[in-house]
């Protein structure tokens, strides 16, 4: 009798963290696609007021000033993928919001090469992508672990394609690109999902779990803007 009282307590107690622990991953999850989205309204909100004003875009883009605006993000990101651990949870916050203000920089031209119909229906096709792949890969008990190698080098052909292909300016390269993207970042976005929750650890603390959604929030940031941007080259109609 004592066995089996023990036996229905241990039980209980397992339960009960178990389900401590699955509300613990859906608030962390929450956290990390409202960190995702605000970051999205604030690049977009910041690309279309840069686009509206002649003036600011001439200074941004016609001038040498245009690689800075180009590679300020990627100095975002450095501080954020090296630096994380050494920054408190509220100043990562703010690089976050610092990365995507200039991502939203980078990205105004998008209002002048594509109509503007084009682009919100684009958006909308990426969203429901975005979300559909981001699902299965929160809900799915395959591990995608091992996909994870073969997606990076999918990653650095794309890279290294779009690199040459500003000089070379072959519009059939540039279809390949996306086609080949579109495969990549959706893959990517299974598999960070996938990895994001697995990440997730109540006994990091409040602080470790504020930073670990920030960096969960980027990634998924990430494989949509290049989700997106790869269909509004296959899909966009252009001015």
């Amino acid at each position: 009798m004592d066995k089996q009282l023990y036996g229905r307590v241990g039980t209980v107690g397992q339960t009960y963290q178990q389900a401590a622990l699955d509300v613990g991953l859906r608030q962390h999850m929450l956290r990390v696609y409202n960190f995702m989205m605000l970051g999205l309204v604030v690049t977009g909100l910041v690309a279309y007021f840069v686009s509206t004003d002649h003036q600011l875009m001439m200074t941004l883009f016609a001038t040498p000033l245009k690689w800075v605006v180009m590679l300020a993000p990627f100095a975002f990101i450095l501080v954020l993928s090296f630096g994380i651990q050494r920054l408190s949870a509220g100043t990562a916050q703010l690089v976050f919001w610092g990365f995507c203000a200039t991502m939203g920089l980078s990205m105004a031209t998008i209002f002048v090469v594509f109509k503007g119909p084009s682009i919100a229906q684009v958006f909308f096709i990426t969203s429901g992508m975005f979300a559909a792949t981001s699902l299965w890969g929160y809900t799915t008990k395959r591990d995608l672990s091992g996909f994870g190698s073969f997606l990076f080098m999918g990653l650095i052909g794309i890279v290294i394609a779009g690199f040459v292909n500003v000089f070379v300016g072959s519009s059939a390269l540039q279809f390949a690109i996306s086609v080949i993207g579109v495969l990549v970042f959706t893959g990517l976005t299974a598999y960070d999902t996938q990895n994001i929750k697995e990440m997730y650890a109540e006994s990091a603390g409040v602080e470790a779990n504020h930073k670990l959604a920030l960096m969960g929030a980027l990634s998924l940031y990430l494989n949509f803007i290049n989700l997106f941007m790869m269909l509004l080259q296959l899909f966009g109609d252009r001015e």
